[in-house]
C-alpha cells in the first residue's frame, strides 16, 4: 500500500505581494484557507528576521485561525525560538537565513552547528513542537540531524530543480535526483521522517513524489505564481493530483 504523501503549501509570497503596496490585501490567511479547501495537508510560513513577507501578525492569525497544521520556517535565533514557543505551531523547520539572499540558497549546516541546534531542537521539542531541519541531501548532514535529536529532515530540492531547467531532464538532473533518492533512503534507515522542498513545479514534482521514503513536500513560490494565471484553488489541486498520481504509479 502506498504511503500517503502530504502537501504543505507555503503562503509567504502572498504576503510579498501585499507588502509591495502595503495594506491588508492580498491576505495570506485567506490564501491558507483556500489552499486547505483545495487539498493541502498543512500550511508553511517563513517568518524572516527582516520581515520581508510574513509578519508577526500573520503568524498569530495563522496559529489562531487555520485548521490545518502550521509549519513555521525559522532561523536558529533566540528571537525566533521565543516566537515559536509563544505560538506553539505544529512544526518548526529550522532553515539557514542570510539577510542579503532573495530566497533560501541552500541547506542548514547541521554538522558545523551541532551544539546550538541540539539546544534549540530540545527546547522546541519539549514544548510539543515537531522540529525539522532543512538540509542538503548529504549523508553527513543526515547523521548530524540524528545527533542533535531532530525527528524530521527536509531535503533541499533546489539544485535538482535548477538542473532540470538547465538541461531539461539530462544527466545533471539525474545526478541531482539520485542524491535526493539516496538521502531519502538513508534518512529512513536512520529513523528520520523525510520531507522535501524548494523550487518544485508541475514539471519537476513527479520524480520527487515517486520517492516512497519522502512523506511530505513543501511548495510555495511556484504555486503562488501559478495562481496569478489559474487561481490558487486550481494550482493546488493540480499539484495535489500530480503528487497523488506519481505515488500511485510508483506503487502500482
Amino acid at each position: 500500500m502506498a504511503r500517503t504523501l502530504r502537501l504543505g503549501v507555503n503562503i509567504d509570497h502572498v504576503a510579498t505581494i501585499r507588502n509591495a503596496r502595503g495594506g491588508p490585501h492580498p491576505d495570506p490567511v485567506r490564501a491558507a484557507r483556500l489552499a486547505a479547501q483545495a487539498g493541502a495537508d498543512g500550511i508553511t510560513a517563513h517568518l524572516r528576521e527582516d520581515r520581508r513577507h510574513i509578519s508577526d501578525a500573520d503568524i498569530e492569525r495563522l496559529a489562531d485561525e487555520i485548521s490545518l497544521p502550521l509549519n513555521l520556517e525559522m532561523a536558529a535565533t533566540d528571537e525566533m525560538a521565543a516566537i515559536a514557543l509563544r505560538h506553539r505551531p505544529h512544526a518548526a523547520c529550522i532553515v539557514p537565513e542570510k539577510r542579503e539572499e532573495r530566497t533560501t540558497e541552500g541547506g542548514l549546516d547541521v554538522v558545523g552547528n551541532r551544539k546550538a541546534l541540539r539546544d534549540l531542537v530540545a527546547r522546541l521539542g519539549e514544548a510539543g513542537i515537531r522540529v525539522s531541519l532543512f538540509i542538503e541531501p548529504e549523508a553527513r548532514q543526515l547523521e548530524a540531524a540524528v545527533a542533535v535529536g531532530a525527528p524530521v529532515v527536509e531535503l533541499h530540492t533546489g539544485a535538482y530543480c535548477e538542473a532540470y531547467f538547465g538541461d531539461y531532464g539530462g544527466s545533471e538532473t539525474q545526478r541531482e535526483l539520485r542524491r535526493i533518492v539516496t538521502a531519502a533512503a538513508e534518512a529512513e534507515r536512520l529513523g528520520l521522517e523525510c520531507h522535501a522542498g524548494h523550487g518544485l513545479t508541475f514539471d519537476t514534482v513527479t520524480p520527487v513524489a515517486e520517492i516512497e521514503t519522502i512523506v511530505e513536500l513543501n511548495i510555495g513560490h511556484f504555486l503562488i505564481g501559478e495562481a496569478i494565471f489559474s487561481g490558487l484553488d486550481s494550482a493546488v489541486k493540480r499539484m495535489r493530483a500530480l503528487m497523488d498520481d506519481a505515488r500511485a504509479a510508483r506503487t502500482a
